[in-house]
């Protein structure tokens, strides 16, 4: 069975690029008259004291997901560290109201390109507490997604080419459903 909706949930460390991919995804699928959304998962519980505890995230998801839907959209990038756990995953796909089929993506890189492009964004002691982050949770990711999640290393690649070949996976640019 063919869900009503399509989701393609993007997750990884930080500094691997989800975002910039997130953004030439976007574009690409604009570019080729394809309709979604893009959703930026980190925004939608970003306040002191966090959140985490309370759901917001999903239930804020939820909100979003609810008024797209109604202006007839079914297809959605979501970009957010652990987007690509399983509870996690299990989590936003109940917060889009139905079941959406479901393409996800681990991004990765080595520690170098990491610290790299954590260096561009971060400073002092900033810097180094999103490098000690980004290195466990990448090990975390690396050992707890599913083997049906696709693997994708962005090490030494272009935001574009790597928006290519993700959307390739969800085959989104040909109109055909994401393979399950």
């Amino acid at each position: 069975m063919i869900s009503e909706t399509e989701a393609l949930f993007l997750g990884g460390r930080s500094g691997v690029g989800k975002s910039r991919v997130g953004l030439a995804v976007h574009a690409l699928l604009s570019g080729a008259k394809v309709r979604h959304a893009l959703i930026e998962g980190d925004n939608l519980d970003l306040a002191y004291p966090p959140t985490w505890e309370h759901g917001l995230a999903e239930q804020n998801l939820a909100a979003m997901w609810q008024n797209y839907r109604a202006l007839g959209y079914r297809r959605l990038v979501y970009t957010n560290t652990a987007s690509v756990l399983p509870e996690v995953m299990g989590e936003l796909s109940a917060a889009m109201g139905d079941t959406p089929t479901l393409t996800a993506v681990l991004l990765t890189c080595d520690d170098h390109t990491a610290r790299a492009r954590l260096a561009h964004r971060e400073n002092g002691i900033e810097l180094s507490r999103h490098i000690e982050r980004s290195i466990a949770m990448s090990r975390e990711l690396s050992a707890a997604v599913p083997d049906w999640v696709h693997v994708v290393d962005t090490t030494e690649r272009t935001p574009e080419d790597i928006a290519a070949a993700v959307v390739a996976l969800t085959g989104w640019r040909t109109g055909q459903p994401a393979a399950t």
